[in-house]
């Protein structure tokens, strides 16, 4: 018994010091375990009714974000985040003023909007993209816009009676064309309140005035049918009780007649067998009698006269009454035709006024449709037309800016060009006038040779394409002019010539200090060690053709 007890008090230190690390390694687990529990805890989250749970970042898919009406969901932590969108109705005031309507009538249509986010699953979709964050201001203000634009363009399909007077047909195109554009971003209409509708030209107030003006001549035309069908049917109900009342006064009358002649007549015969009995018992009284049965026959025959007499009254008040019954009947008769034709006639003039309308109506559709199609296109065809014409206008316009640019542009370089050339040709002229010096008069003779190549070459010109063998020239040889000074006479080809010749000396001169070479056509200044020939000048002939030539490679 010493020995186990002596291990185990042997065990038990080594025990608590190998279990504390395990326990606090457990216990460290289970708080982490139970941090990340109460941390799951609190990101899952519940939607309320009233609002939508909107769930973004990585949803999974091509989608943006998951959107949940009622229940709960767990949202990812890092990955994911969430927000809430508001189920609660938005009241918005909608006065729209001078919309154009069909017919071209402006009108004021002051309503209220009772709109909401939608919780269909696309539209809280869209909702969720386009509204997440905003204000119920900056909500408010895209749904009126939204609700501006579809109320004008509703207002412009209808005409001002169908506006006033169809109502529930002017609020479904409100509702769905509303319905359809609020849809994109989110939102739905809950309830719609037109308060009134009026126009500035006072038209709606013109059709009430018009509608209240037939109404009542229709309630006066009806009041006057009743008061005639009233009187009509108690004139009917007097006739028939005027009628049967004579038939009952007649019979009344017929029956007293029948038993005063009943009674008139046993009186008779009680009393003529009275006297017959009192003769038969009395043959003393035959003359009293005689004179009672006379008086008997006298006033029996009284009593038939009287009897025919009476029943030819009642026959002829019978017949009245009854002629009289007879007229009235078919008086009534007569009436009720009357009454039938006038009921017939009225139906077919209500049938045709209904025909008529429905013509009408399916005219304007008709015209509806025809100014809805043909003259819509026509509107944009013109508006077409109109922007190519401004657009080619503008085009053209450009263009001949651009050329006029241009223009001006070449004009100016041309006169700065010119201006240029002017101004190098007036040093060169200053340079030439300097370079003569005194001899001032050289200037223009170095003009004209500076301008003889051309010139000869436009003299060639008009002859190069002559065929010439040969030319001979004729002359006098003392034509115009006074001779050589060792008496030799010359003509105006010879004169031309020594002139030319005596004045190339002093172009080759002036151009050799000028430093500009001359044409070879005018030749070359000899030496002067060389014995002068006509005046110190080796003019070598040319040929015509080799002038030419070389005119052409100077061009």
């Amino acid at each position: 018994m010493n020995v186990p007890i002596t291990l185990g008090s042997a065990l038990m230190p080594m025990l608590a010091e190998t279990s504390w690390p395990l326990m606090a390694a457990i216990a460290a687990v289970a708080l982490v375990i139970l941090f990340c529990a109460a941390y799951m805890t609190t990101r899952y989250r519940r939607c309320p009714s009233n609002r939508v749970l909107v769930i973004y970042g990585s949803v999974g898919g091509e989608r943006t974000s998951t959107c949940l009406h009622g229940g709960g969901k767990f949202v990812l932590p890092l990955f994911q985040d969430y927000a809430y969108l508001s189920l609660e109705p938005l009241t918005i005031e909608i006065d729209l003023t001078s919309a154009l309507s069909k017919k071209n009538i402006r009108v004021n249509v002051p309503s209220t909007f009772t709109i909401g986010i939608s919780t269909q699953a696309d539209i809280m979709n869209n909702a969720a993209e386009r509204l997440l964050g905003l204000s119920e201001i900056d909500i408010a203000t895209q749904a009126r816009d939204i609700i501006l634009g579809q109320m004008r363009l509703v207002i412009a399909t209808l005409a001002i009676e169908e506006i006033n007077q169809d109502r529930e047909k002017f609020l479904d195109l409100v509702n769905k064309n509303v319905n359809f554009e609020l849809n994109k971003i989110g939102l739905e209409v809950i309830n719609v309140n037109i308060r009134d509708i009026t126009d500035e030209s006072g038209y709606i107030d013109a059709i009430g005035k018009r509608a209240a003006s037939e109404a009542i001549n229709q309630a006066r035309v009806e009041v006057a049918e009743a008061d005639k069908s009233g009187a009509i049917g108690e004139a009917s109900a007097n006739r028939e009780r005027q009628v049967l009342v004579a038939e009952q006064v007649a019979q009344s009358n017929m029956g007293q007649k029948q038993a005063d002649r009943d009674q008139r007549i046993k009186i008779a015969s009680l009393e003529a067998q009275g006297i017959a009995g009192e003769a038969e018992a009395n043959r003393a009284k035959d003359i009293a009698v005689a004179e009672q049965n006379a008086k008997a026959v006298q006033g029996k025959k009284a009593a038939e006269a009287e009897q025919r007499r009476q029943v030819a009254d009642l026959e002829a008040g019978a017949v009245e009454g009854e002629n009289k019954s007879k007229a009235s009947i078919a008086d009534y008769q007569a009436t009720l035709a009357e009454r039938q034709a006038e009921a017939k006639r009225r139906g077919e003039v209500a049938a045709a006024e209904a025909a008529r309308d429905v013509l009408m109506a399916e005219k304007e559709q008709e015209l509806a449709r025809l100014e809805k199609e043909e003259l819509a296109q026509q509107m944009i065809e013109r508006k077409r037309i109109e922007i190519d014409a401004e657009a080619e206008a503008e085009r053209r316009r450009r263009i001949a800016k651009g050329e006029a640019d241009a223009i001006l542009l070449k004009y100016q370089a041309e006169a700065e060009g010119l201006q240029k050339v002017l101004t190098a040709k007036a040093d060169g002229y200053n340079k030439l006038i300097e370079v003569c010096g005194e001899r001032k008069d050289l200037a223009p003779s170095l003009l004209i040779i500076e301008k003889l190549p051309e010139l000869v070459a436009e003299q060639v010109k008009a002859i190069q394409n002559l065929k010439i063998d040969k030319i001979t020239v004729w002359d006098s040889g003392n034509a115009g002019g006074a001779g050589t000074n060792d008496g030799t006479p010359t003509g105006s080809t010879g004169n031309f010539l020594r002139g030319l010749i005596g004045a190339l000396p002093p172009m080759h001169e002036l151009a050799h200090q000028a430093g500009i070479d001359l044409p070879s056509v005018l030749g070359k200044v000899g030496d002067e060690s060389q014995p002068p020939k006509r005046s110190g000048l080796n003019v070598e002939p040319i040929p015509v053709d080799d002038v030419a030539k070389g005119t052409a490679e100077e061009e």
